[in-house]
């Protein structure tokens, strides 16, 4: 019995990351930019969520708005990022694909070497820790898995109908689709493409951002270089998983996140266990099965994906 409510309960807490990235990713593809610098964004939110309690704190107890000072700082630099991106995509028109590339590159790099001048090692900090919601985490198995986190894992479930509501509810919604399924006839209807898919790489990057600061300031209360460790490039993998559906993009973090957590706790409560190096490589293997054999859902995609628009050479 441990064993399983160790593994939902961690599921429910890991997957928070995963979550808010891949739903940024989503408002990204939905205005047709593939943005593979998720990565790159995430990192720099990861270190900015980390710096700004260390440097006022150290490894002791900040107050708890300097940690949301940290969440802030890490959501408003992914938007900044993710408004450079769309300077490279969008009004230069480069591939999306390697300057998605190339944004990671720099992300990871400029919080790799941002890392080494201002903190120069690994270091600890306290950040945001679980509080359990009195009454509702006494509640045998089901409090324990889903009433003991940090307000900040409760934040990222919440994004889940924010979002859908927001893309399927709301006029600039209706905008972010049609730009990303026929921009042309969106342009025509008096929508300006260029600002709509700013804003939703602004949108997306600010999630991404957060999501970094999040990994280091619920979750591994430190900064290093491989902190991301692929789940930029895995929650670009959900969203084609998810069909581009907020709920089975939840859907799928979840699962990922579940298998993740299933193959750590299998080295733990089965030690020798000795087939531990492929329940390390389930997760992906998972990602990449499902991708292959639901070909189907790339028609369900926009449109206009990954394609750049210009009004005055029809393209």
């Amino acid at each position: 019995m441990d064993f399983i409510v160790n593994t939902l309960t961690l599921t429910v807490r890991f997957s928070a990351a995963l979550l808010m990235a891949s739903m940024g990713e989503m408002f990204n593809q939905k205005a047709g930019i593939f943005n593979l610098g998720c990565e790159g964004i995430m990192s720099m939110g990861a270190f900015l969520g980390m710096l700004i309690p260390f440097s006022i704190g150290g490894a002791s107890a900040v107050p708890w708005y300097v940690n949301i000072l940290g969440l802030l700082a890490a959501t408003v630099c992914g938007a900044l990022l993710g408004l450079l991106f769309g300077i490279i995509v969008i009004t230069f028109r480069a591939p999306q694909g390697i300057a998605g590339i190339g944004m990671q590159m720099f992300g990871v790099g400029l919080a790799g070497t941002f890392f080494r001048s201002y903190i120069g090692g690994t270091q600890s900090i306290t950040g945001i820790n679980a509080t359990a919601i009195p009454g509702l985490s006494r509640i045998p198995i089901i409090g324990e898995v889903f009433f003991t986190h940090n307000p900040v894992v409760y934040f990222a479930y919440l994004m889940v109908p924010v979002a859908w509501y927001v893309i399927y509810k709301t006029p600039w919604g209706l905008k972010v689709r049609a730009v990303g399924t026929h921009p042309r006839a969106a342009d025509s209807l008096g929508i300006n493409v260029t600002k709509v898919r700013y804003q939703s790489l602004a949108v997306g990057g600010a999630m991404a951002g957060f999501a970094g600061a999040f990994l280091t300031l619920c979750q591994a209360k430190m900064f290093n270089a491989g902190i991301i460790n692929g789940r930029g490039f895995i929650a670009v993998a959900l969203v084609y998983f998810g069909k581009w559906h907020p709920v089975k993009i939840f859907l799928g973090a979840v699962l990922f996140t579940f298998a993740q957590v299933f193959q750590t706790q299998i080295q733990i409560f089965v030690p020798q266990f000795q087939y531990y190096e492929f329940l390390t490589m389930l997760p992906y293997i998972l990602v990449i099965v499902v991708l292959a054999f639901n070909r189907e859902s790339n028609k369900l995609g926009p449109a206009a994906l990954g394609k750049s628009f210009n009004r005055e050479m029809r393209v």
